[in-house]
């Protein structure tokens, strides 16, 4: 259900229909299970087990291969073990963002479903199209990458069948390629079949995934105690390149661990999604940065950094060893991550589009459910093909910076989402708890239901209230004064979160605006520093809202 907030639910006078079309970017969309039931459910068959297969698989690609040679060579050196910590510690408080909002939001769309109900329809706009680029970007990306890997096993890109082999036509300079459009097209009939069935390909898939890296970790570990892990033995000692070295590894590391959002997109099809999310989420963010942290331990031990081969970093260092036959087994892990990968960039982009129509956002064609499935059919369909068209016709290589801004975007958004549920919750306006005693009994005689499943606009809520209280006019002044403190407190917490946002922006704004003169560029970061942390210290003095245990649903969807 859409809903109209206090800004943007009344009437406007002359001239207001600019204002009502900016109050239509603001309006948010409100918490109600009832509502959602009209809509055809997706079916809930997933369990945790089913989530951490789908949170490993999506987040552990082909980076880990390739990423750990080029951070240690050039930023972290033996240190990338703490880079990868620093990374994972930055990507798990991101998780606790989505893996609270999933729980009180169980349903489709991820951080534009989230978006929408917390921030409001234009910025829910932004984050929904954001996300479909990201993902089709990245499932474009990870398909093309898949082929070469994948030609190694029959002895180079020359030797692959016709059919697969990449091909450039001549009239346009375009080297296409069908095999990343194959496999993008066999990852969406594997997504027709059901979420079930996709999420045990996806567990079998990983698992193949996570032994090759445990092979990569228990032979790299036998040979580093076999010959004093010669690669740690360094005059320049642990740190060559300081922490500078250590944060800038972290910075590029952090998108390997880029995944978990894939989990909170299936939220409506899980079985107990209070339970089952923060578990799935969490252990596959955990698992991935336990196999990370070994699998780079190892690597940096047994060849000295400056040594690593930036384009095959693990196969070189088991060569160095006599090991060339290990290069087979790595290589099947790597193709087995892609895949994984790739299925979970796919697996939420039908589920964004069916969120988005559902609210009118886009056509009723794409929250369509399929009767005998329970899955957005024609939306996994469509953005299936879609996908693969852009994977056979074009190298989106040059394009993979804006899956980046994407997930920026998303995670921005999930993590002010928070703040606002904990600050200042869109749906509800508490009544103040020295109330709670004397008003509780005259709402129930007048028939307000307080513990109804649904949320309470502030409008309807001051008139049950006004209405119980009549001929009460000291509880009537005391309600008043509570309300104007409560209604206080929220007006300064709204405040300091957009102070909060700003001061952000203004600093990452600032230090990447390199064509600023130096000076400028200090006195900017010093602005923003100083608004994000006298927003910290506000917050953090300000009392939460007392409404924030009970936002979302306990039960049903939002």
């Amino acid at each position: 259900m859409i809903v109209k907030d206090d800004n943007c639910g009344v009437s406007f006078g002359g001239g207001g229909r600019g204002l009502r079309g900016f109050g239509s970017l603001i309006r948010r969309k409100q918490v109600d299970s009832v509502h959602n039931r009209r809509h055809a459910q997706l079916a809930r068959k997933l369990s945790a087990v089913d989530l951490v297969g789908i949170g490993v698989g999506a987040t552990i690609g082909a980076g880990v291969y390739i990423l750990i040679g080029t951070v240690a060579r050039e930023q972290a050196g033996p240190a990338l073990v703490l880079s990868l910590l620093f990374a994972g510690i930055a990507a798990g408080l991101s998780a606790f963002c989505y893996a609270e909002l999933a729980c009180r939001c169980p349903s489709a769309g991820s951080a534009y479903h989230y978006t929408y109900i917390c921030i409001g329809e234009g910025v829910a706009w932004l984050v929904g199209w954001s996300l479909i680029l990201e993902y089709t970007i990245g499932a474009s990306a990870v398909a093309r990458g898949i082929t070469p890997n994948l030609a190694l096993f029959f002895g180079g890109e020359n030797n692959l069948p016709s059919f697969l082999a990449r091909h450039t036509l001549p009239a346009l300079g375009i080297v296409v390629d069908p095999c990343a459009a194959a496999l993008i097209l066999l990852v969406t009939l594997l997504l027709c079949l059901g979420i079930k069935e996709s999420s045990m390909a996806q567990s079998i898939v990983t698992t193949v995934n996570v032994c090759v890296m445990l092979f990569i970790i228990l032979a790299g570990g036998y040979l580093g105690f076999k010959s004093g892990w010669v690669g740690y033995e360094l005059s320049n000692g642990y740190f060559p390149y300081g922490m500078n070295g250590i944060f800038a590894g972290s910075a590029i590391v952090f998108f390997s661990y880029i995944g978990f959002d894939s989990v909170s997109s299936t939220a409506e099809e899980v079985k107990n999604p209070q339970r089952d999310l923060p578990i799935g989420i969490s252990t596959a963010l955990t698992i991935c940065c336990i196999l990370y942290m070994l699998v780079a331990a190892v690597i940096v031990g047994l060849v000295p950094y400056y040594e690593l081969n930036p384009d095959t970093p693990i196969s070189s260092a088991f060569s160095s060893y006599g090991m060339e036959w290990a290069v087979y087994i790595i290589t099947t892990g790597a193709v087995t991550a892609l895949f994984a990968s790739l299925l979970g960039s796919v697996l939420p982009q039908p589920r964004v589009f069916m969120a988005m129509a559902r609210d009118g956002l886009l056509p009723p064609f794409f929250s369509d459910i399929h009767k005998g499935t329970q899955i957005p059919l024609k939306s996994t369909i469509v953005t299936g093909v879609f996908a693969a068209t852009l994977a056979f016709f074009m190298d989106v290589s040059q394009l993979a910076g804006m899956v980046s801004v994407g997930t920026l975007l998303a995670f921005t958004t999930v993590a002010v989402s928070v703040l606002i549920i904990r600050y200042v919750p869109p749906d509800e306006v508490p009544i103040p708890s020295s109330l709670l005693t004397s008003v509780g009994p005259l709402l129930t005689h007048s028939g307000g239901d307080i513990g109804e499943d649904r949320a309470i606009s502030p409008v309807e809520q001051l008139h049950d209230k006004s209405e119980a209280l009549l001929g009460h006019p000291l509880i009537i002044k005391e309600q008043t004064k509570d309300e104007q403190n409560e209604k206080s407190r929220r007006k300064l917490a709204a405040w300091t979160i957009a102070l909060l946002c700003i001061g952000i922006l203004v600093i990452t704004s600032a230090a990447s605006a390199e064509w600023c003169p130096r000076i400028l560029r200090f006195t900017f970061c010093g602005i923003g520093g100083i608004l994000l942390l006298c927003s910290i210290i506000i917050l953090a003095c300000i009392k939460q809202d007392d409404t924030r245990h009970s936002f979302g649903h306990s039960g049903g969807t939002c």
